[in-house]
């Protein structure tokens, strides 16, 4: 694995939702701007990729947290006095 793409691979396991939506963001408003340059487009649009996908996956496995904290709930209902 080439080293650029381990040190990708640990500064992505460090991001959170947030910082990787941020950084999304900033790449496509310099995509949108044009202030990328054709030398540096495919670097950028790998790196998006790459914070899609990341981005994706954490929704995702929220998503299916949230829901089996509510199936828990919901099966049972003596844990949760209200």
């Amino acid at each position: 694995m080439p080293q650029t793409a381990i040190y990708v691979l640990l500064n992505m396991e460090n991001l959170s939702y947030e910082q990787a939506f941020e950084e999304l963001q900033t790449i496509v408003l310099a995509m949108e701007g044009g202030a990328i340059g054709i030398d540096d487009l495919s670097i950028k649009v790998k790196r998006a990729a790459e914070l899609i996908k990341f981005c994706q996956h954490k929704l995702k496995t929220t998503e299916m947290d949230v829901d089996q904290i509510l199936k828990d709930m919901e099966t049972d209902p003596s844990e949760n006095p209200l």
